[in-house]
């Protein structure tokens, strides 16, 4: 089995980090559809303004809101208005791994799909 690249969100804002959550990370639900990502799923979170690299799993944030929240000790790896990519992976063996097209999911400043699309 492979583990390859599924899914990113690409270039979100951070808007809100919240140290004495238990962890994880809260995802609005279209963002979360739109990537193909689940509850509880481990992604792996690329802050573009610090080079941070780390990972968390998901929490559904509430629909069209927008959010992207760090919680807990990954609240301490962001600053509300930093720029990340939050990435999905799966496994896969040989012959499916070599068929897949990963998604992206690029977003507006307030978070908003802008588009979706094979990358």
């Amino acid at each position: 089995m492979l583990k390859m690249f599924k899914s990113k969100i690409h270039r979100a804002t951070v808007t809100e980090a919240d140290l004495n959550y238990m962890g994880s990370i809260t995802i609005d639900e279209d963002l979360m559809e739109a990537a193909n990502i689940i509850v509880n799923e481990r992604v792996q979170i690329v802050n573009n303004n610090n080079g941070e690299r780390f990972e968390t799993y998901v929490i559904k944030g509430k629909r069209g809101s927008g959010i992207i929240c760090l919680n807990g000790a990954a609240s301490r790896k962001v600053a509300v208005g930093d720029i990340v990519i939050i990435i999905s992976y799966a496994y896969m063996d040989g012959e499916e791994a070599k068929k897949y097209q990963p998604i992206g999911v690029f977003v507006d400043d307030d978070n908003r799909i802008a588009e979706r699309k094979l990358v």
